[in-house]
């Protein structure tokens, strides 16, 4: 086999060592007795339409496999069931920048999936998700795996969903970090703003791969994959964590907008209390003003060229300047 393919075989729910080549993992995928798993790590158009064609699967297959931009989605096709999916690695190598910025979303890794009644196939674009923690969970359930491809499909699906709960945690607790910021006692500066655009930016991407889950997941129950009715509780179940990482992902783009909005109110509030503050000083400041004005004058008046007026002068400053300080002081004016 290719170096970029690997195959897995069951019977009876128990792994197998039989060796599978290229030429007849195709009639191993056709043995009803089998349950076969083959996974493409990044095939070439032509290599991928070869073993279309070997499986009797339209070239449509390979174009939904293949083609840029593709959603998550759900098809059902006449020979087997199309589904595409996107997981997120666990990797801080994965990340979709660089540590400077600050990013906390893995960038996401696609995976296509053909479903046939006794096998399953996926094509990976690339290898970032490890699909080996997938298989050891398809080892440990041999009773599940003796229902056939729909195990498969769940066990993969489960894992991808896990990713998303693994990378909306993240988000979660750097909004816990911002929110800490947020309400500290030093102003926060460009870089906390940047940083809430930033997480605003991974939730964006976030939300565009968890949301479209519920898509897949009711394409799913609406076909053939679970009629097992001892699968039927596990698809449910699965389900059940999608809606939650759906609605955790929406209350978590809330509470972003909420901290980008409280920010912008806490530095309008920090902006008046400032100008607030020197509102009040310069009223207080205008009182010696007023006073050495007043006797700066070329007018004679009470005290004039005399040391009294110069006390005089001085006792108006201290007094009038105390008073404005405390009536100010006390409606937290300066």
């Amino acid at each position: 086999m290719p170096k970029n393919v690997t195959v897995r075989t069951w019977r009876a729910g128990r792994p197998t060592d039989e060796p599978i080549g290229r030429d007849d993992f195709a009639a191993a995928i056709h043995d009803p007795d089998m349950l076969v798993w083959v996974d493409l790590v990044a095939p070439s158009a032509e290599g991928l339409a070869s073993i279309a064609d070997e499986l009797g699967l339209p070239r449509t297959a390979v174009e939904d496999a293949l083609a840029p931009h593709e959603r998550a989605k759900t098809i059902r096709h006449e020979s087997h069931l199309f589904f595409t999916v996107y997981a997120l690695s666990a990797d801080a190598s994965a990340l979709g920048s660089t540590p400077a910025t600050d990013r906390v979303v893995p960038a996401a890794s696609r995976i296509s999936g053909w479903v046939l009644p006794h096998a399953l196939v996926t094509i990976r674009l690339d290898d970032r998700f490890d699909l080996d923690a997938v298989a050891h969970r398809w080892d440990d359930e041999p009773s599940l795996l003796a229902h056939g491809a729909p195990t498969l499909v769940h066990g993969l699906l489960d894992a991808v969903v896990d990713s998303h709960f693994d990378a909306i945690q993240a988000v979660d607790d750097r909004l816990e970090q911002i929110d800490d910021a947020l309400f500290a006692a030093r102003p926060a500066g460009n870089a906390f703003v940047r940083s809430i655009y930033t997480l605003r930016k991974d939730l964006v991407a976030l939300r565009r791969i968890v949301l479209p889950m519920r898509e897949v997941m009711n394409g799913l129950l609406r076909h053939s994959v679970t009629d097992v009715a001892e699968l039927r509780p596990w698809f449910d179940d699965l389900y059940d964590h999608i809606l939650r990482a759906s609605e955790w992902t929406e209350s978590l783009r809330d509470l972003v907008t909420s901290a980008f909005e409280t920010n912008l109110s806490l530095q309008d509030a920090r902006l008046n209390t400032i100008m607030k503050k020197l509102a009040g000083w310069a009223a207080i400041i205008a009182v010696p003003t007023a006073i050495t004005g007043w006797f700066g004058q070329n007018l004679p008046f009470p005290g004039y060229d005399q040391p009294a007026g110069l006390w005089a002068s001085v006792a108006l400053i201290v007094v009038g300047s105390t008073i404005l300080y405390l009536l100010f002081r006390a409606r937290d004016w300066v």
